[in-house]
């Protein structure tokens, strides 16, 4: 998996390039949220629940089922944060769906199921890029966990702050022109 860290990029990219005036803080708030709660699977492996189970890690909270249960249940809530129900909807949807994404980037694991609860077949995409990250909070603080924060920063937070950027940008431009 990714960091928990590199989950956030996509939702802080997504609002940046969007900007305040059509995403709030508290929209912000639930699409790092959404970024992150795949990862509740990992309670599973506390309890038992073998990794390859459709409950197990990188199962069906990492599907794309998910993603759009969580952004329909932002979205139901959108209007009362002053946003539109669509814009959420699509926030938050991928916001959810990078996280499995990016963790089907990575060099470990036993790969996504991207259709579960439908299909437990496991996927990862062609490109591995991304060093798997350790469970283990003090083996992210070790070289290896060095490595991986690495491998984030080129492959994910430089992507991300560089399409955050040009949204930013193209926002000032037609905001200077009138549009």
């Amino acid at each position: 998996m990714a960091t928990p860290i590199s989950h956030l990029a996509v939702p802080l990219a997504l609002s940046v390039a969007l900007g305040p005036d059509m995403v709030s803080p508290g929209l912000m708030v639930l699409a790092l949220a959404c970024a992150v709660l795949p990862d509740i699977d990992a309670v599973g492996m506390w309890l038992g629940i073998p990794y390859d189970h459709t409950f197990g890690h990188r199962g069906f909270t990492h599907s794309f089922p998910f993603s759009v249960a969580l952004a329909v249940m932002g979205a139901f809530f959108a209007p009362e944060l002053g946003e539109e129900r669509s814009i959420a909807f699509f926030l938050l949807l991928f916001s959810a769906a990078s996280h499995g994404l990016l963790d089907a980037m990575t060099n470990g694991g036993l790969g996504i199921a991207f259709f579960s609860p439908f299909s437990n077949k496991r996927y990862f995409l062609p490109w591995r890029i991304i060093e798997v990250s350790p469970l283990n909070v003090m083996q992210l603080l070790s070289l290896r966990g060095l490595s991986v924060l690495g491998s984030e920063v080129r492959y994910v937070w430089i992507p991300c702050a560089v399409f955050g950027l040009a949204g930013f940008v193209v926002r000032v431009i037609l905001n200077a022109q009138g549009v």
